[in-house]
């Protein structure tokens, strides 16, 4: 994720071609019937939106404080079926359930070719075929083939296996294979920087690291400061160079390990609730990574959990897995689909669409090929999704804008509730003039969206909702609560929340005096987020100071999770996070400011890909870094008669920071910013922040320090 070219940007250029379909009926016909057919069977039905608790206020122990649980269930959810205890458990009885049904799917790579852009750099374009499939039956024997093959390598729960790679079938079969012999998985981000990849294995002295061919290499350049690796297994690829001078470690296929435990079959060792699956690496945005101690109870209560709010989830649902296994996130995700029995075809951000960086021309994408039904996404990719869109519809004009504006007002009338009329015939109507080539660019089979990471913009909430037509469930949870805390319903509409408390977890809020955050508030409860229940994780590995200072064990042994979000429950039960207490910084003359909510607003302008406010204690105002999309930028230079050498020339001019500067202060007043609050001083940076520069997480989250440190004298200039 994170590819400067735009790797997940899931361009959108040329969807809206087959919008002219319209015209077959006549512009005049169309625009009648657009505009008359809906004003008639408005008149026709009405309704009114019910209010539904979706949360029940609870007593809980421990600190005192709001709290809440989900009106769904009285008593915590901890396993999804009698006997699910582990994931090792959960794997089998769902393999054997569905034993004959497909599971994994993994698209053939037919060709490979390079084209040369602009700029000379070559650039990697797949031509890949249909899916191919494997059944549940099929997967458990390999993960069971790969257990045995792991106690060759001398394993045991004593020792621990690291995941290095990016997500794919043979991650989850190593991943499931391992817990069958009750060895706990340390996961690793592709993305993580040198520093960072030493320390998570040296720490918990890991013995065997699994890893992509193509990260190899990045291994053997810290070989020397790795302290207990012993055993290395590379995932095969087309393109697997050949593998010499790469430590001094046994180095063996998935494929050769398989046939090692198929041919040498050992009885399973399987783990008991309270042991370690994973120990979760965050990339955090401090310092050196922590490690999260999840037990095989926090991941299968979470799956459980999930099962309860997906409607219908089952065997003829397939899921399109593309995000960071190695983040809870996606881990969760798919261990919900495991549970639920549906299928899990892979892909990866960079072959996505029909027009993703990666694919060759002509050649359909991950979403073309599988036509998922469910999908899990981050915010930013979602941003992108919607501004590609936004730019072909005004790129047509005429007919075709006017078609478009007229059906996303009529459908958002509907999404947010404002009427419940004839829906279903009017749906019909537009998607057959308007959105089916728009669903089309996910294959046009979504019915529900996830989506977490990062807080979801309300305007793209509801472009999502009107276009792809399929509800989104936006979640809320971290890494050390096993992504299960709260998740909005699919019959929920509004927008800016993520739901009630799942069945797994209670919530409370606690009051943050110093912030000026209480559980008094009028109208509702505001503080703290904290967690506690069954998907609350053990702790930080290594870590008791850190540990102590955010886990907390209450009167009755329930284990509670500080977040650090401030949030408020309305009236429903839900869930809203309003505030970071880290990104509070007290200005000069003694005005709070949140780093986080203003960054959020600010990015709804059209010259923000990425933005980082910075506040000082000791002035008056904040400045900004802002990371302007090329192509956007490029266009307004053009129109305005702006020469420039290159980008970074068109960043540094006055004319481009005041435009940019002038934009900012427009959304931050439409946003009811306060004066201070809309920064006095930008800086246009003009190379993108990804994940693999450490700017950013795998989830596109701001890591603050590493670029407070990296830009460190622009922002000293900006005080000047």
């Amino acid at each position: 994720m994170g590819d400067s070219e735009g790797s997940e940007q899931m361009e959108v250029g040329g969807f809206l071609s087959t919008l002219t379909v319209a015209k077959s009926y006549g512009p005049a016909v169309a625009i009648l019937v657009a505009v008359t057919l809906p004003l008639i069977l408005s008149s026709m039905f009405a309704g009114k939106k019910k209010v539904k608790q979706r949360g029940v206020p609870v007593e809980v122990g421990g600190e005192p404080g709001f709290g809440m649980r989900n009106a769904r269930s009285k008593k915590l959810v901890d396993v999804p079926w009698e006997g699910a205890t582990t994931m090792a458990a959960l794997f089998e009885q769902s393999c054997k359930k569905h034993s004959h049904h497909r599971f994994l799917g993994t698209r053939k790579l037919i060709d490979r070719s390079f084209v040369a852009g602009s700029d000379g750099r070559k650039f990697e374009k797949l031509h890949l075929g249909e899916y191919q499939w494997e059944t549940f039956g099929q997967v458990f024997e390999r993960v069971c083939n790969f257990a045995s093959g792991l106690i060759h390598f001398g394993h045991d729960p004593d020792t621990r296996i690291a995941i290095f790679s990016d997500t794919r079938a043979e991650w989850l079969i190593a991943f499931e294979g391992s817990f069958r012999q009750n060895i706990t998985i340390v996961t690793i981000y592709a993305s993580l920087g040198d520093d960072a990849l030493i320390h998570s294995l040296n720490e918990t002295k890991v013995t065997t690291l699994i890893c992509d061919s193509k990260l190899l290499k990045k291994v053997g350049t810290v070989s020397s400061s790795l302290e207990t690796l012993k055993n290395v297994i590379y995932f095969e690829s087309d393109n697997s160079e050949a593998l010499t001078n790469i430590g001094d470690w046994k180095i063996s296929s998935f494929s050769e390990v398989e046939k090692l435990g198929k041919n040498n079959p050992v009885n399973a060792r399987l783990p008991i609730k309270k042991d370690i699956a994973v120990i979760m690496y965050t990339s955090g945005s401090t310092g050196l990574p922590k490690g999260v101690m999840m037990s095989h109870g926090n991941v299968v209560a979470t799956a459980a959990a999930v099962m309860t709010v997906i409607p219908g989830i089952g065997t003829n649902d397939v899921y399109l897995a593309y995000l960071p296994l190695a983040h809870i996130f996606e881990l969760a995700a798919e261990t919900v689909m495991i549970t639920a029995g549906s299928s899990i075809g892979y892909g990866s951000a960079l072959t996505l669409t029909d027009t993703s960086n990666k694919i060759q021309k002509g050649t359909m994408g991950d979403a073309s090929a599988l036509k998922p039904t469910l999908m899990a996404s981050v915010p930013a990719i979602l941003d992108r999704v919607r501004d590609g869109v936004v730019k072909k519809v005004k790129e047509k004009g005429g007919l075709i804008t006017k078609l478009f504006n007229i059906a996303y007002k009529r459908r958002l009338l509907v999404v947010d509730g404002s009427w419940l009329g004839a829906w279903g015939l009017e749906k019909l109507l537009w998607d057959a003039i308007v959105f089916k080539k728009i669903q089309s660019i996910l294959g046009g089979q979504i019915r529900f969206m996830l989506c977490g990471g990062a807080p979801l913009a309300a305007d793209t909430q509801r472009f999502i909702n009107v276009c792809i037509g399929a509800p989104i469930g936006q979640g809320y949870g971290l890494t050390e609560t096993c992504a299960g805390a709260a998740f909005s319903e699919a019959d929920d509409n509004s927008v800016g929340r993520v739901g009630p408390p799942l069945p797994c977890v209670y919530i409370k809020l606690v009051s943050w005096d110093e912030g000026g955050y209480l559980t008094s508030d009028k109208p509702m409860p505001r503080g703290e987020v904290v967690i506690g229940g069954f998907s609350v994780t053990a702790g930080y590995f290594n870590n008791e100071e850190k540990t102590n200072e955010v886990f907390k064990v209450d009167e009755s042994g329930m284990r509670w999770f500080y977040t650090g979000d401030i949030g408020r429950f309305h009236p429903d039960g839900c869930l809203e996070i309003i505030d970071r207490k880290k990104d509070i910084v007290k200005l000069q003359h003694g005005e709070y400011i949140s780093l986080g909510k203003v960054e959020a607003a600010l990015a709804s302008s059209r010259y923000v890909e990425n933005i980082m406010l910075h506040a000082d204690p000791f002035h008056s105002y904040c400045v900004a870094l802002v990371v302007p999309p090329h192509q956007v930028l490029e266009q307004w230079a053009q129109s305005a008669g702006i020469n420039y050498k290159d980008f970074a020339d068109l960043c540094d001019k006055k004319e481009t920071i005041s435009e940019v500067q002038q934009s900012l202060t427009k959304v931050g007043k439409d946003a009811k910013l306060d004066k201070f609050e809309i920064p006095a001083k930008i800086k246009l940076m003009p190379d993108p922040w990804t994940p693999e520069s450490g700017l950013v997480t795998a989830a596109l989250k701001l890591k603050r320090e590493p670029l407070k440190a990296k830009f460190k004298d622009d922002l000293q200039m900006l005080y000047a």
